[in-house]
Protein backbone atom coordinates (compact mmCIF):
# COMPACT_ATOMS: atom_id res chain seq x y z
CA UNK A 1 0.00 0.00 0.00
CA UNK A 2 1.29 3.54 -0.88
CA UNK A 3 1.79 6.21 1.76
CA UNK A 4 -1.17 8.09 0.33
CA UNK A 5 -3.21 4.93 0.55
CA UNK A 6 -2.14 4.50 4.15
CA UNK A 7 -3.23 8.07 4.88
CA UNK A 8 -6.62 7.43 3.35
CA UNK A 9 -6.91 4.22 5.38
CA UNK A 10 -6.01 6.06 8.57
CA UNK A 11 -8.61 8.71 7.82
CA UNK A 12 -11.17 6.00 7.18
CA UNK A 13 -10.26 4.30 10.46
CA UNK A 14 -10.62 7.57 12.31
CA UNK A 15 -13.95 8.24 10.69
CA UNK A 16 -15.23 4.76 11.50
CA UNK A 17 -14.13 4.75 15.15
CA UNK A 18 -17.50 5.88 16.53
CA UNK A 19 -19.23 3.29 14.36
CA UNK A 20 -16.85 0.58 15.60
CA UNK A 21 -17.46 1.66 19.16
CA UNK A 22 -21.19 1.36 18.64
CA UNK A 23 -20.68 -2.05 17.03
CA UNK A 24 -18.48 -3.22 19.91
CA UNK A 25 -21.06 -2.07 22.43
CA UNK A 26 -23.77 -3.87 20.47
CA UNK A 27 -21.68 -7.03 20.31
CA UNK A 28 -20.96 -6.83 24.02
CA UNK A 29 -24.65 -6.37 24.72
CA UNK A 30 -25.47 -9.29 22.44
CA UNK A 31 -22.87 -11.45 24.13
CA UNK A 32 -24.26 -10.48 27.50
CA UNK A 33 -27.76 -11.40 26.36
CA UNK A 34 -26.47 -14.72 24.97
CA UNK A 35 -24.71 -15.50 28.24
CA UNK A 36 -27.90 -14.64 30.10
CA UNK A 37 -29.89 -16.99 27.86
CA UNK A 38 -27.24 -19.71 28.14
CA UNK A 39 -27.23 -19.34 31.89
CA UNK A 40 -31.01 -19.60 31.93
CA UNK A 41 -30.91 -22.72 29.76
CA UNK A 42 -28.23 -24.26 31.97
CA UNK A 43 -30.32 -23.48 35.03
CA UNK A 44 -33.39 -24.92 33.31
CA UNK A 45 -31.59 -28.18 32.49
CA UNK A 46 -32.40 -30.69 35.20
CA UNK A 47 -29.41 -32.67 36.52
CA UNK A 48 -29.46 -36.44 36.27
CA UNK A 49 -31.79 -37.80 38.96
CA UNK A 50 -30.40 -39.71 41.93
CA UNK A 51 -33.13 -42.27 41.23
CA UNK A 52 -35.81 -42.87 38.62
CA UNK A 53 -39.38 -43.65 39.54
CA UNK A 54 -40.83 -46.85 38.11
CA UNK A 55 -43.00 -44.96 35.65
CA UNK A 56 -40.13 -42.81 34.44
CA UNK A 57 -37.82 -45.82 34.12
CA UNK A 58 -40.29 -47.72 31.97
CA UNK A 59 -41.08 -44.62 29.92
CA UNK A 60 -37.36 -44.39 29.04
CA UNK A 61 -37.22 -48.11 28.21
CA UNK A 62 -40.21 -47.74 25.88
CA UNK A 63 -39.56 -44.31 24.38
CA UNK A 64 -35.87 -44.82 23.65
CA UNK A 65 -36.22 -48.32 22.19
CA UNK A 66 -36.32 -49.29 18.53
CA UNK A 67 -38.13 -52.37 17.14
CA UNK A 68 -36.67 -55.75 18.04
CA UNK A 69 -33.77 -56.93 15.90
CA UNK A 70 -31.82 -60.16 15.55
CA UNK A 71 -28.33 -61.53 16.09
CA UNK A 72 -26.87 -64.99 15.58
CA UNK A 73 -26.54 -65.66 19.30
CA UNK A 74 -28.67 -65.45 22.43
CA UNK A 75 -25.63 -63.77 23.97
CA UNK A 76 -26.77 -64.64 27.48
CA UNK A 77 -23.21 -64.43 28.76
CA UNK A 78 -20.03 -62.63 27.81
CA UNK A 79 -17.39 -64.59 25.88
CA UNK A 80 -14.63 -62.10 26.76
CA UNK A 81 -12.03 -63.16 29.29
CA UNK A 82 -9.51 -60.67 30.69
CA UNK A 83 -12.03 -57.87 30.08
CA UNK A 84 -11.13 -56.45 33.49
CA UNK A 85 -7.50 -55.84 32.48
CA UNK A 86 -8.21 -52.32 31.22
CA UNK A 87 -10.01 -51.19 34.37
CA UNK A 88 -7.00 -49.73 36.22
CA UNK A 89 -6.13 -47.57 33.20
CA UNK A 90 -9.78 -46.86 32.45
CA UNK A 91 -10.30 -45.46 35.95
CA UNK A 92 -7.43 -43.03 35.36
CA UNK A 93 -9.06 -41.78 32.15
CA UNK A 94 -12.74 -41.64 33.05
CA UNK A 95 -14.17 -39.53 35.83
CA UNK A 96 -17.08 -40.74 37.99
CA UNK A 97 -20.56 -39.43 37.26
CA UNK A 98 -22.06 -38.80 33.86
CA UNK A 99 -23.44 -41.66 31.79
CA UNK A 100 -22.23 -45.10 30.86
CA UNK A 101 -23.42 -46.78 27.64
CA UNK A 102 -22.76 -50.45 26.96
CA UNK A 103 -23.97 -53.42 24.96
CA UNK A 104 -24.70 -56.97 26.08
CA UNK A 105 -25.35 -58.70 29.40
CA UNK A 106 -23.48 -58.99 32.70
CA UNK A 107 -20.03 -57.62 31.80
CA UNK A 108 -21.59 -54.16 31.96
CA UNK A 109 -22.07 -54.60 35.71
CA UNK A 110 -18.31 -54.77 36.23
CA UNK A 111 -17.63 -51.63 34.20
CA UNK A 112 -20.44 -49.76 35.94
CA UNK A 113 -19.01 -50.63 39.35
CA UNK A 114 -15.53 -49.52 38.30
CA UNK A 115 -16.56 -46.24 36.64
CA UNK A 116 -19.35 -45.15 39.01
CA UNK A 117 -21.63 -43.43 36.48
CA UNK A 118 -24.77 -41.59 37.54
CA UNK A 119 -26.85 -43.54 35.02
CA UNK A 120 -26.30 -46.39 32.55
CA UNK A 121 -28.02 -47.16 29.26
CA UNK A 122 -27.69 -50.66 27.79
CA UNK A 123 -28.68 -50.61 24.09
CA UNK A 124 -28.75 -53.95 22.28
CA UNK A 125 -30.28 -54.87 18.95
CA UNK A 126 -32.18 -57.78 20.56
CA UNK A 127 -35.09 -57.36 22.95
CA UNK A 128 -33.84 -60.60 24.47
CA UNK A 129 -30.99 -58.65 26.04
CA UNK A 130 -33.48 -56.20 27.56
CA UNK A 131 -35.44 -59.16 28.92
CA UNK A 132 -32.29 -60.66 30.42
CA UNK A 133 -31.51 -57.38 32.16
CA UNK A 134 -35.05 -57.28 33.55
CA UNK A 135 -34.48 -60.78 34.93
CA UNK A 136 -31.19 -59.68 36.48
CA UNK A 137 -32.83 -56.56 37.89
CA UNK A 138 -35.49 -58.57 39.70
CA UNK A 139 -33.09 -61.20 41.04
CA UNK A 140 -30.53 -58.64 42.23
CA UNK A 141 -33.15 -56.49 43.92
CA UNK A 142 -34.84 -59.44 45.66
CA UNK A 143 -31.59 -60.92 46.97
CA UNK A 144 -30.20 -59.91 50.36
CA UNK A 145 -26.65 -60.94 49.44
CA UNK A 146 -24.50 -62.65 46.80
CA UNK A 147 -25.28 -66.16 47.96
CA UNK A 148 -29.02 -65.59 47.81
CA UNK A 149 -28.68 -64.01 44.37
CA UNK A 150 -26.89 -67.08 43.01
CA UNK A 151 -29.43 -69.36 44.66
CA UNK A 152 -32.18 -67.52 42.83
CA UNK A 153 -30.26 -67.21 39.56
CA UNK A 154 -29.52 -70.92 39.25
CA UNK A 155 -32.51 -72.29 41.26
CA UNK A 156 -30.24 -74.18 43.62
CA UNK A 157 -30.56 -74.40 47.38
CA UNK A 158 -28.15 -72.09 49.16
CA UNK A 159 -25.15 -74.11 50.40
CA UNK A 160 -24.29 -73.84 54.08
CA UNK A 161 -21.42 -71.70 55.30
CA UNK A 162 -21.57 -68.90 52.74
CA UNK A 163 -21.20 -65.47 54.28
CA UNK A 164 -20.05 -61.89 53.65
CA UNK A 165 -16.37 -62.83 53.65
CA UNK A 166 -16.67 -65.81 51.31
CA UNK A 167 -14.41 -65.35 48.31
CA UNK A 168 -15.90 -65.40 44.84
CA UNK A 169 -13.90 -68.56 44.10
CA UNK A 170 -15.44 -70.42 47.06
CA UNK A 171 -18.85 -68.98 46.24
CA UNK A 172 -18.74 -70.33 42.69
CA UNK A 173 -17.30 -73.67 43.83
CA UNK A 174 -20.19 -74.12 46.23
CA UNK A 175 -22.80 -73.53 43.52
CA UNK A 176 -20.97 -75.73 41.03
CA UNK A 177 -21.63 -78.60 43.45
CA UNK A 178 -25.25 -77.63 44.22
CA UNK A 179 -28.07 -79.44 42.45
CA UNK A 180 -30.84 -77.66 40.51
CA UNK A 181 -34.37 -77.69 41.94
CA UNK A 182 -37.43 -77.64 39.70
CA UNK A 183 -39.48 -76.45 42.67
CA UNK A 184 -37.16 -73.50 43.30
CA UNK A 185 -37.15 -72.73 39.58
CA UNK A 186 -40.94 -72.40 39.46
CA UNK A 187 -41.06 -70.36 42.67
CA UNK A 188 -38.29 -68.02 41.56
CA UNK A 189 -39.70 -67.57 38.07
CA UNK A 190 -43.06 -66.52 39.50
CA UNK A 191 -41.30 -64.22 41.96
CA UNK A 192 -39.44 -62.52 39.08
CA UNK A 193 -42.67 -62.00 37.15
CA UNK A 194 -44.44 -60.60 40.22
CA UNK A 195 -41.52 -58.32 41.06
CA UNK A 196 -41.54 -56.72 37.64
CA UNK A 197 -45.29 -56.48 37.10
CA UNK A 198 -46.59 -55.90 40.64
CA UNK A 199 -43.75 -54.50 42.72
CA UNK A 200 -42.54 -52.18 39.94
CA UNK A 201 -45.73 -52.12 37.88
CA UNK A 202 -43.89 -52.19 34.53
CA UNK A 203 -46.14 -52.40 31.46
CA UNK A 204 -44.22 -55.28 29.90
CA UNK A 205 -44.66 -56.08 26.23
CA UNK A 206 -46.57 -59.29 25.40
CA UNK A 207 -43.38 -61.19 24.60
CA UNK A 208 -41.39 -60.00 27.62
CA UNK A 209 -42.54 -62.57 30.18
CA UNK A 210 -42.04 -65.51 27.76
CA UNK A 211 -38.64 -64.03 26.86
CA UNK A 212 -37.65 -63.74 30.51
CA UNK A 213 -38.78 -67.31 31.12
CA UNK A 214 -36.62 -68.52 28.23
CA UNK A 215 -33.54 -66.74 29.58
CA UNK A 216 -34.18 -67.94 33.12
CA UNK A 217 -34.65 -71.54 31.96
CA UNK A 218 -31.16 -71.46 30.43
CA UNK A 219 -29.59 -70.36 33.70
CA UNK A 220 -31.55 -73.06 35.52
CA UNK A 221 -30.54 -75.80 33.09
CA UNK A 222 -26.83 -74.96 32.87
CA UNK A 223 -26.14 -73.38 36.24
CA UNK A 224 -22.65 -71.94 36.76
CA UNK A 225 -21.42 -73.83 33.67
CA UNK A 226 -23.54 -71.64 31.37
CA UNK A 227 -21.46 -70.25 28.49
CA UNK A 228 -21.88 -68.19 25.35
CA UNK A 229 -23.11 -69.98 22.25
CA UNK A 230 -23.70 -69.03 18.66
CA UNK A 231 -25.73 -70.38 15.77
CA UNK A 232 -22.54 -70.35 13.75
CA UNK A 233 -20.17 -73.31 13.93
CA UNK A 234 -18.29 -73.16 17.22
CA UNK A 235 -14.67 -74.21 17.13
CA UNK A 236 -13.82 -72.51 20.39
CA UNK A 237 -14.64 -73.36 23.97
CA UNK A 238 -16.13 -70.29 25.63
CA UNK A 239 -15.69 -69.33 29.29
CA UNK A 240 -18.38 -70.33 31.76
CA UNK A 241 -20.25 -68.06 34.15
CA UNK A 242 -18.07 -69.36 36.99
CA UNK A 243 -14.86 -68.71 35.10
CA UNK A 244 -15.86 -65.16 34.21
CA UNK A 245 -16.71 -64.41 37.85
CA UNK A 246 -13.22 -65.57 38.85
CA UNK A 247 -11.49 -63.17 36.44
CA UNK A 248 -9.25 -60.39 37.77
CA UNK A 249 -7.85 -57.12 36.44
CA UNK A 250 -4.40 -58.58 35.81
CA UNK A 251 -3.10 -56.96 38.98
CA UNK A 252 -4.63 -59.49 41.31
CA UNK A 253 -7.84 -57.61 42.06
CA UNK A 254 -11.23 -59.12 41.26
CA UNK A 255 -13.60 -56.34 40.22
CA UNK A 256 -16.70 -58.35 39.31
CA UNK A 257 -20.09 -57.71 40.83
CA UNK A 258 -19.80 -60.89 42.89
CA UNK A 259 -16.23 -60.25 44.00
CA UNK A 260 -17.41 -58.83 47.32
CA UNK A 261 -20.55 -58.03 49.25
CA UNK A 262 -19.71 -54.33 48.87
CA UNK A 263 -19.70 -54.65 45.08
CA UNK A 264 -22.98 -56.53 45.08
CA UNK A 265 -24.64 -53.99 47.40
CA UNK A 266 -23.50 -51.14 45.16
CA UNK A 267 -24.99 -52.81 42.10
CA UNK A 268 -28.16 -53.67 44.05
CA UNK A 269 -28.63 -50.00 45.00
CA UNK A 270 -28.01 -48.92 41.40
CA UNK A 271 -30.71 -51.35 40.22
CA UNK A 272 -33.13 -50.40 43.00
CA UNK A 273 -32.79 -46.77 41.96
CA UNK A 274 -33.73 -47.77 38.38
CA UNK A 275 -30.48 -46.29 37.05
CA UNK A 276 -29.59 -49.17 34.73
CA UNK A 277 -31.88 -48.64 31.73
CA UNK A 278 -31.91 -51.43 29.11
CA UNK A 279 -33.24 -50.47 25.70
CA UNK A 280 -33.61 -52.09 22.28
CA UNK A 281 -31.37 -50.30 19.85
CA UNK A 282 -29.20 -50.93 16.81
CA UNK A 283 -25.93 -48.98 17.12
CA UNK A 284 -26.52 -47.78 13.57
CA UNK A 285 -30.26 -47.45 14.01
CA UNK A 286 -32.36 -44.36 13.40
CA UNK A 287 -33.25 -43.31 16.93
CA UNK A 288 -32.06 -45.20 20.02
CA UNK A 289 -28.56 -43.76 20.50
CA UNK A 290 -29.72 -40.31 19.41
CA UNK A 291 -32.58 -40.44 21.91
CA UNK A 292 -30.11 -41.35 24.65
CA UNK A 293 -28.03 -38.35 23.58
CA UNK A 294 -31.04 -36.04 23.74
CA UNK A 295 -31.95 -37.25 27.23
CA UNK A 296 -28.40 -36.73 28.49
CA UNK A 297 -28.11 -33.27 26.92
CA UNK A 298 -31.40 -32.30 28.52
CA UNK A 299 -29.82 -33.22 31.86
CA UNK A 300 -26.45 -31.60 31.24
CA UNK A 301 -24.68 -34.98 31.32
CA UNK A 302 -21.79 -36.43 29.33
CA UNK A 303 -21.11 -39.97 28.13
CA UNK A 304 -18.01 -41.01 30.03
CA UNK A 305 -17.61 -44.50 28.55
CA UNK A 306 -19.17 -46.57 25.78
CA UNK A 307 -18.60 -50.32 25.82
CA UNK A 308 -19.09 -51.58 22.26
CA UNK A 309 -17.62 -55.10 22.58
CA UNK A 310 -16.90 -56.12 18.96
CA UNK A 311 -20.16 -54.80 17.51
CA UNK A 312 -18.31 -52.39 15.22
CA UNK A 313 -16.91 -55.36 13.30
CA UNK A 314 -20.47 -56.37 12.35
CA UNK A 315 -21.32 -52.76 11.45
CA UNK A 316 -18.45 -52.65 8.98
CA UNK A 317 -19.54 -55.98 7.54
CA UNK A 318 -23.01 -54.66 6.72
CA UNK A 319 -21.81 -51.19 5.71
CA UNK A 320 -23.47 -49.29 8.54
CA UNK A 321 -20.50 -48.18 10.66
CA UNK A 322 -20.63 -44.66 9.21
CA UNK A 323 -24.17 -44.25 10.53
CA UNK A 324 -22.98 -45.50 13.91
CA UNK A 325 -20.27 -42.82 13.92
CA UNK A 326 -22.90 -40.19 13.18
CA UNK A 327 -25.03 -41.50 16.04
CA UNK A 328 -22.06 -41.33 18.40
CA UNK A 329 -21.46 -37.74 17.27
CA UNK A 330 -24.97 -36.92 18.54
CA UNK A 331 -24.00 -37.98 22.07
CA UNK A 332 -22.70 -35.39 24.55
CA UNK A 333 -18.95 -36.09 24.82
CA UNK A 334 -15.79 -34.54 26.18
CA UNK A 335 -12.08 -35.22 25.76
CA UNK A 336 -12.15 -38.02 28.35
CA UNK A 337 -15.07 -39.96 26.80
CA UNK A 338 -13.75 -43.45 26.09
CA UNK A 339 -14.70 -46.41 23.91
CA UNK A 340 -14.19 -49.87 25.44
CA UNK A 341 -13.80 -52.49 22.69
CA UNK A 342 -13.22 -56.22 22.48
CA UNK A 343 -10.88 -57.50 19.79
CA UNK A 344 -11.00 -61.20 18.95
CA UNK A 345 -8.14 -63.10 17.30
CA UNK A 346 -6.77 -60.04 15.46
CA UNK A 347 -5.01 -58.38 18.39
CA UNK A 348 -2.26 -59.53 20.77
CA UNK A 349 -4.14 -61.10 23.66
CA UNK A 350 -3.61 -62.05 27.26
CA UNK A 351 -2.23 -65.63 27.46
CA UNK A 352 -5.14 -68.05 27.58
CA UNK A 353 -7.65 -65.51 26.22
CA UNK A 354 -9.03 -65.12 22.71
CA UNK A 355 -9.89 -61.50 23.26
CA UNK A 356 -8.15 -58.27 24.08
CA UNK A 357 -9.89 -55.21 25.45
CA UNK A 358 -8.96 -51.88 23.87
CA UNK A 359 -9.58 -48.28 24.92
CA UNK A 360 -10.06 -45.40 22.52
CA UNK A 361 -10.84 -41.68 22.65
CA UNK A 362 -14.39 -41.17 21.37
CA UNK A 363 -13.79 -37.58 20.29
CA UNK A 364 -10.45 -38.52 18.74
CA UNK A 365 -12.02 -41.25 16.65
CA UNK A 366 -14.80 -38.96 15.46
CA UNK A 367 -12.24 -36.31 14.48
CA UNK A 368 -10.23 -38.82 12.46
CA UNK A 369 -13.41 -40.18 10.91
CA UNK A 370 -14.32 -36.65 9.84
CA UNK A 371 -10.87 -36.30 8.28
CA UNK A 372 -11.33 -39.52 6.29
CA UNK A 373 -8.84 -41.58 8.31
CA UNK A 374 -11.30 -44.27 9.44
CA UNK A 375 -12.36 -46.51 6.57
CA UNK A 376 -12.09 -50.08 7.85
CA UNK A 377 -12.46 -52.07 11.05
CA UNK A 378 -8.67 -52.35 11.15
CA UNK A 379 -8.46 -48.55 11.29
CA UNK A 380 -10.77 -48.63 14.30
CA UNK A 381 -8.73 -51.34 16.05
CA UNK A 382 -5.50 -49.42 15.41
CA UNK A 383 -7.03 -46.23 16.83
CA UNK A 384 -6.31 -47.00 20.48
CA UNK A 385 -4.90 -45.13 23.42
Amino acid sequence: MTRSGQAVACQADAASTPRRLVTAVALAAGLGAWLLIAGHLAAAAQPLPAALGDWEFWRLVDDLSEPDGSFDSDNLLSNETAFQYVIPRLKSLVKPGGAYVGVGPEQNFTYILALQPSIAFIPDIRRGNLQEHLMYKALIEMAADRAEFLSRLFSRKRPAGLGPETTVDLLMSAYERAQPSQELYQQNLQAVKNWLTTHHGFSLHPDDLPGIEYVYSRFYASGPSLSYNSSRAQRQRYPTYSELQRETDGEGQSRGYLASEANFRTLKTFEENNLLVPIVGDFAGPSALRAVGTYLKDHGATVTAFYTSNVENYLFQDGSWTQFAKNVAALPLDSSSTFIRACFDRCPSVPGSRSTTLLDSMTGLLKDFGNGRIRTYFDVLAHTR
